[in-house]
């Protein structure tokens, strides 16, 4: 049997956690990797995008994300 730990080592951070399991892969890093990871999102060109939107719109938008992958 397969932890699900070892098999979701891929977890990014995001504003809305997949599920438990992909929570408690994140929980389970140590803070520096879990750094390292939010450095990684954040040097993606994507993150260089002038925008209006507030951490509100951004929240939204995420969370219209995942219910559309979880009814989709």
């Amino acid at each position: 049997m397969t932890n699900s730990i070892t098999t979701r080592a891929d977890v990014k951070p995001s504003a809305t956690i997949a599920d438990e399991a992909e929570l408690a892969v994140w929980n389970a890093l140590s803070r520096d990797e879990q750094a390292r990871r939010y450095r990684e999102v954040l040097a993606d060109p994507a993150c260089d995008r002038i925008t209006d939107a507030g951490m509100g719109d951004v929240l939204a938008a995420a969370r219209q994300r995942v219910a559309a992958r979880r009814h989709g």
